[in-house]
């Protein structure tokens, strides 16, 4: 089969990024609370070394805190540039 245009190779049969994808490229997590705060980060390493961060704001109210929650919610915004990360890299592999 010969592709000739973009769009023919993202149509192309396995041209997509999966979740496996996703869970792959995460080699690492760490996760940080400001002293004094409810703002958690959570920074993944990726496969290449690349470092990706994410970030949840919690609470106003610190004696209302969930602070699971808020590891959740910053490390789902971190994936999601994974996502947008490996999206990127698989459209460069497939330009003709």
């Amino acid at each position: 089969m010969e592709l000739t245009d973009v769009e023919t190779v993202a149509d192309a049969p396995g041209a997509r990024v999966a979740g496996t994808d996703i869970a792959t490229a995460i080699v690492g997590e760490t996760y940080h609370v400001f002293e004094g705060t409810t703002v958690t980060v959570c920074l993944l390493t990726l496969r290449n070394g690349s470092k990706v961060i994410g970030h949840n704001y919690g609470s106003i109210d610190p004696a209302r805190q969930d602070w699971e929650w808020g590891r959740k919610e910053a490390r789902a915004m971190a994936v999601e540039k994974v996502w947008e990360l490996e999206g990127y890299a698989l459209r460069e592999r497939l330009r003709p």
